[in-house]
């Protein structure tokens, strides 16, 4: 665990990239299994310990300290974990050496929420605040550090040499502490093989395109719809739906699913169908109308006929048995328009070629797409294979320009990780009615990103100036600061006190310099909800 520790402790206080991928490998090279297996699981976020939760750890630190302590400590820095490691009292005696982190995660995976405090609490007694700090970062999985699952693999490519197209082609198959997959990159091992098995397969990703105008005799043109990236897997007469990040959501839309009986593995967008009917297409609702089926573990009836989820395929990727991913997309797209037919056509469709003859053409269309059931504009070269990642030339997003609006700061809370010293996450609002007439502000989105690093430092000192309320972490300030606000759509929400919640909300410009009467009324908001 130590030397686990001191590598969260190095990754946490460097900012650069090419370090944090030595670090890791250097990690990954000199540890021993199965602890670089389940540190690896750490870093990637593929471990999780039900019984140790974030109210047990509160719990444990405030039966040893005094809880107005922890509150006001947690507060200024930010962090529970770094909270109670440097809080915990240390042990009166010695006691038994540091657990090894393969110990801890066995311990860990064995705690219930009646043995969570007794057991959790012999493992920290066993540590210094380095250690704490690990264990507690590994046992709530919010690791915080900078460290995207991205990133780990390609440190586990550099530390053995390996490519990280088939670290990606293999992982998905794989259980922690990734046994297997070690003994073929660090012993030169046969790979992993999941051919038989219903595997996630990554993506092929698309670069944003930035004032280039491409010739679509080299590049086919797509809508890119407002739903989510899905992968269909149909293998050995079993069904799998996977997220963008691989992650396996087949119980959430069951009727999916089970509609793909061929063997294949298509790429496409799930969305649901509803009263909304726009689209180039048809048929596809808003992405409100998706939420209410995204992340419930069981789905009732009644939403399975209200909110009826299908496929709107974009490519295939393997079909009965044959690895298409090598050919070009022209000669992938003449198959996948030969094998939906043969599919359920409540459930898939195909994504239409955009029938636009020339870049300006293809602008005038996109300009026109707010009112559909899209995000903007894909293009693809025609002669690309489909490779995992983004590659530079072939795929190109291009969406179309958000949404603006001006509100006006109302909370603040202060960020995780490398902002937790910072009053980072903002709430705004926007006037239900005329402010000078008494109307009151009302809660519209919240984000937390779309300014610089100097914005970020400049907007603390403002809520730390003009707070004039709280409320745990939170601050409320003076409605005095505007925020030109971008979103991508608007929509009707029940949930929300203003009735209506914004997609990707980010703050586009801080407007010091505009009075907040002068911010929009929540009925411009609204105008432009097209639900």
């Amino acid at each position: 665990m130590e030397e686990f520790a001191a590598l969260l402790d190095a990754l946490v206080y460097t900012r650069s990239r090419s370090t944090k991928l030595a670090l890791i490998a250097a990690y990954l090279r000199e540890t021993p299994d199965p602890d670089r297996g389940w540190a690896l699981a750490a870093l990637t976020s593929a471990i999780d310990f039900p019984a140790v939760k974030a109210g047990a750890v509160r719990a444990l630190i405030m039966e040893r300290i005094d809880p107005e302590l922890f509150a006001l400590s947690r507060d200024y820095v930010g962090d529970t974990a770094e909270t109670v490691s440097l809080l915990w009292p240390e042990p009166t005696s010695a006691g038994m050496p540091p657990p090894s982190v393969s110990e801890a995660v066995a311990a860990l995976g064995a705690m219930t929420r009646t043995t969570v405090a007794n057991e959790l609490a012999g493992l920290l007694d066993r540590l210094d605040a380095n250690g704490r700090y690990a264990l507690l970062k590994l046992a709530t999985g919010a690791m915080r550090i900078g460290v995207s699952a991205r990133l780990a693999k390609v440190a586990f490519a550099e530390a053995f040499g390996v490519s990280i197209d088939d670290i990606e082609e293999y992982w998905h198959g794989q259980a922690p502490p990734y046994l297997a997959l070690f003994d073929w990159a660090a012993n030169g091992a046969e790979p992993p093989s999941g051919e038989h098995l219903p595997l996630f397969r990554p993506f092929m990703l698309a670069h944003p395109i930035e004032e280039t105008v491409l010739d679509l005799a080299d590049y086919a043109a797509e809508w890119k719809w407002d739903g989510i990236r899905v992968q269909v897997v149909h293998v050995n007469g079993e069904s799998r739906l996977y997220s963008r990040s691989g992650d396996d959501i087949s119980a959430t839309f069951p009727e999916v699913t089970a509609a793909l009986t061929i063997p294949a593995v298509l790429d496409g967008e799930l969305l649901v169908r509803g009263s909304h009917q726009g689209g180039e297409q048809g048929g596809a609702a808003s992405f409100n109308a998706l939420q209410q089926r995204l992340g419930r573990k069981s789905v009732s009836k009644t939403m399975l006929a209200d909110y009826p989820a299908f496929v709107r395929l974009y490519d295939v990727l393997i079909r009965e048995g044959e690895d298409l991913r090598s050919l070009a997309w022209t000669d992938r797209r003449l198959a996948l328009e030969a094998f939906v037919p043969r599919l359920d056509p409540d459930r898939f469709d195909l994504s239409a070629v955009i029938p636009a003859q020339s870049f300006q053409e293809l602008a005038e269309l996109r300009a026109k797409a707010r009112d559909e059931a899209i995000e903007g504009v894909m293009l693809k070269r025609r002669d690309a294979p489909y490779i995992a990642g983004r590659r530079t030339g072939l795929w190109y997003k291009w969406k179309r320009d958000p949404l603006l609006i001006d509100c006006v700061l109302m909370y603040a809370q202060r960020g995780s990780g490398k902002r937790s010293s910072f009053y980072s996450d903002f709430t705004f609002g926007c006037w239900n009615g005329d402010p000078d007439a008494g109307a009151e502000l009302l809660p519209v989105g919240k984000a937390y990103f779309g300014f610089t690093d100097e914005e970020l430092k400049w907007l603390d000192r403002y809520v730390r100036n003009h707070t004039v309320a709280r409320f745990g972490p939170v601050r409320e300030t003076d409605k005095s600061l505007v925020f030109e606000v971008a979103f991508d759509s608007v929509h009707t929400s029940k949930r929300h006190k203003s009735g209506v919640a914004m997609r990707f909300p980010r703050i586009s410009r801080i407007r010091s310099d505009k009075p907040a009467h002068e911010a929009d009324r929540l009925q411009s908001l609204k105008a432009l909800i097209r639900d």
